[in-house]
């Protein structure tokens, strides 16, 4: 597990109503700020502003299938020929990164297949290299986009 510097990102707030949203720039549009998608609007900024990962590439909170269910992954990275190449899980700062967490992130990687994951309540995060299904390497930080 790593920490993240994520203090100096700074997101489009604006009050709606009685509650506050925050813009999400991949999916153009004003989203309730919970603490959840607080997580997960600070990983898009890191990802496209301080990793220069390629916005067009990345989708967030999109419908798959695992199993028989319906359920909605956070993020994923694609790589250049539109493969599923990082999936990311979000989680409230409060939530701690656990064995129960990751599996969760491991259900959504059965279908997804992609080569990294990524597990992130904020300031803590993990993150491993699943390219060898075989010896799975766990890092020390978000690998550079470089596809």
């Amino acid at each position: 597990m790593f920490t993240t510097d994520l203090t100096s990102i700074k997101l489009k707030l604006r009050p709606a109503a009685d509650k506050m949203t925050v813009f999400d720039p991949i999916r153009k549009k004003w989203i309730i700020l919970t603490p959840e998608e607080h997580v997960r609007q600070l990983m898009v900024a890191y990802l496209t502003g301080t990793l220069k990962y390629p916005p067009a590439l990345i989708a967030v909170e999109k419908t798959i299938k695992v199993g028989a269910m319906s359920k909605r992954f956070d993020i994923v990275v694609y790589n250049r020929n539109h493969l599923p190449w990082m999936l990311v899980e979000c989680k409230s700062p409060d939530v701690p990164i656990s064995e129960k967490t990751l599996h969760q992130l491991l259900n959504y990687q059965r279908t997804m297949q992609c080569r990294y994951w990524l597990l992130t309540n904020g300031p803590q995060a993990c993150c491993a290299d699943a390219g060898d299904a075989d010896n799975i390497k766990w890092l020390d930080l978000i690998p550079p986009y470089d596809l």
